[in-house]
């Protein structure tokens, strides 16, 4: 029977872009390289995001048509079949299947068994750490337990059977068997996850023969839906107007540097072997980048900029788009646009003077509503392994200049923190001794440079704050606006070499549409002050305290502190660090340190217990 298989176009760069395993229906395939697309794909338009990136723009997949009035699909996202070894659960051949022995429509089908049965994939691949991903070599796996010789009197390479005993479980009760004439070498799959010395193919599976390097790395034999066979590098940007006029926060960043007592030496050494050295000086002085400096450089003394480190191939770290976006939200708001429509608005706490509303009102800035936003996600690529291992980028030829990509509508609320506050509570001892903890097992993290695109050069406890502020407010907002955690994302603004202390809430769906407005709703007034005072009395609480709260390292590369599943994680989609640096304490208070909203959450405390009173 003919049946299509279909992936949403969303989807084809997260979770299943160039070189993911995708699952569906009981069968298995893999994400081929954007060489590969067909030419009816459709623009996507970020010329931010492309410039950061260095590329000439994005495309989306081609939307396949639907079934109605006979129309034919059109070609989408090409996605091949792998792992290309099969087995048949009723008879347990093993199949090799080619691309030959494709018929459109149809499932793989056992060529033994009657009646026909299904061909199921094998369960596990083998990766390595430049970003290789093939079969495993199962006639070596069977006769590795042989001798070189044996194993040359094997008559046959494909004739092989995956059995499984009656009388042991687990992995031990799988082998793979060789069923030659005369051979009956086997191996059974206990200690098959991890290196067994093979060899790399040097390639990906819909790169051709020709297309294979010599690859030395280590592989590992790993189970094709494990969550280091492919880590993507996805980047984001909201649609956002342009202005003409340099941002509040750039002309004083410019002012610091042109009023420097730095900058007349780096203008006269700028060719010079001491310009470097002025240089480092004058950004540790005013926390200015090398393009800012570089720019002021070129009007200065007229130098050429520097071009791109790498013109041909976009660079796979993250780059920083959040200072545009933080002025977007910080100035008087602009008109709205068909992308972009903004409104400012207030908790409704003005005229308060009873805790813990005035409290509350104290320690929140600026309340701004988003009716509409526009989110492009952009795929540069990806890595297996480790998030730290070799960058394979989405165009494994290396020919193309640019980028599949997806756009998303929805709607956002945006909120800031009281900077005069914030100073203040960044200055305690015991915060700093906090932060720093957590900043040494961040510079001992293989996540280091990912995560510092993220935060900064220097992870600052406003960034903590802010991150974790936004995942217990998304938490609380599940449950009000009627959204999912997994349909809610984050965006952080907590860069102190910016003056940022600020996080966005937004949800964008594939659809032009956008969504239906209930986050929106829920930061009027007086629904978004009661929800943030109820998301601080949540954070006050975790079901696995005091274990939770008096941790001094969890998660992933102990780069948490009191943050678990019960109180503050998220879907990692709707997280910019991956789940990393949270702590609830430096929210609500812990035993030794002060939070930001300790004194809202004790006046919470005390004014629920003289109600009851």
């Amino acid at each position: 029977m003919s049946r299509r298989l279909r992936v949403r176009q969303s989807q084809t760069v997260l979770p299943f872009g160039v070189g993911a395993v995708l699952d569906i229906q009981g069968e298995s395939f893999v994400a081929t390289g954007i060489g590969d697309w067909p030419r009816q794909r459709q623009p996507v338009e970020s010329r931010r995001l492309a410039d950061r990136l260095g590329v000439t723009g994005f495309f989306a997949a081609p939307a396949a048509l639907d079934d109605r009035y006979d129309r034919p699909d059109t070609a989408g996202a090409p996605y091949i079949r792998f792992p290309s070894w099969l087995f048949c659960g009723s008879c347990r051949r093993m199949v090799r299947w080619r691309i030959a022995d494709e018929k459109h429509g149809v499932r793989p089908r056992c060529p033994s068994c009657t009646p026909v049965r299904q061909l199921a994939p094998m369960r596990f691949v083998q990766i390595c750490a430049s970003g290789h991903l093939a079969d495993v070599d199962w006639w070596f796996w069977a006769h590795s337990r042989r001798t070189p010789t044996e194993r040359q009197g094997c008559t046959s390479r494909e004739q092989l059977r995956f059995r499984v005993a009656e009388r042991a479980a687990g992995l031990e009760a799988l082998s793979v068997e060789c069923m030659a004439k005369g051979c009956g070498a086997s191996r059974d799959l206990l200690d098959v996850l991890g290196t067994h010395g093979l060899r790399c193919s040097g390639r990906n599976p819909w790169q051709r023969a020709g297309e294979a390097v010599d690859c030395t790395k280590p592989v590992q034999i790993v189970q094709r839906t494990a969550g280091n066979l492919y880590y993507p590098v996805v980047h984001s940007a909201l649609d956002i107007p342009e202005s003409d006029a340099p941002p509040a926060t750039d002309q004083a960043l410019t002012k610091r540097v042109l009023e420097s007592d730095l900058w007349v030496p780096l203008c006269r050494a700028a060719q010079g072997p001491r310009a470097a050295v002025f240089r480092d000086l004058l950004k540790e002085e005013t926390g200015a980048d090398d393009a800012l400096i570089d720019l002021l450089l070129a009007e200065e003394t007229g130098a050429p900029l520097p071009a791109p480190a790498n013109q041909d191939q976009p660079v796979p770290g993250r780059p920083d788009l959040s200072r545009e976006e933080w002025v977007a939200f910080t100035a008087p708001v602009p008109p709205a646009t068909r992308d972009f429509a903004l409104r400012e608005t207030t908790l409704g706490l003005d005229q308060e003077t009873a805790e813990p509303w005035a409290g509350l009102q104290q320690r929140f800035g600026r309340v701004v509503l988003a009716d509409r936003l526009r989110e492009v996600r952009a795929l540069s690529g990806f890595s297996r392994v480790s998030p730290d291992a070799a960058f394979v980028p989405a165009d494994t030829a290396r020919r193309l200049r640019w980028l599949p990509a997806v756009e998303a509508f929805g709607e956002g609320l945006f909120i800031t923190l009281d900077r005069e506050r914030l100073g203040d509570w960044e200055e305690d001892p015991a915060v700093r001794r906090r932060v720093a903890g957590m900043r040494a097992d961040l510079e001992r993290s293989f996540q280091q440079d990912r995560l510092r695109s993220c935060t900064g050069e220097v992870l600052a406890p406003r960034f903590v704050l802010l991150h974790t502020l936004a995942h217990l407010l998304v938490r609380q907002l599940a449950f009000e606006s009627g959204y999912t955690t997994s349909s809610l994302r984050e965006r952080v603004y907590a860069r102190p070499e910016y003056d940022q202390y600020g996080v966005l809430v937004y949800t964008a769906a594939g659809d032009a549409e956008g969504t239906l407005g209930g986050l929106v709703r829920q930061g009027e007034p007086p629904q978004l002050a009661e929800t943030l005072l109820r998301t601080i009395e949540a954070g006050a609480w975790c079901s696995a305290d005091p274990l939770c709260s008096e941790h001094t390292g969890q998660g992933f590369g102990n780069l948490n502190r009191a943050a678990c599943h019960a109180c503050a994680l998220l879907p990692e989609t709707s997280c910019e660090t991956g789940n990393a640096l949270l702590d609830r304490a430096l929210v609500v208070g812990g035993e030794n340190v002060p939070g930001f909203f300790e004194p809202v959450v004790a006046a919470a405390r005390a004014a629920a217990a003289a109600a009851v009173e």
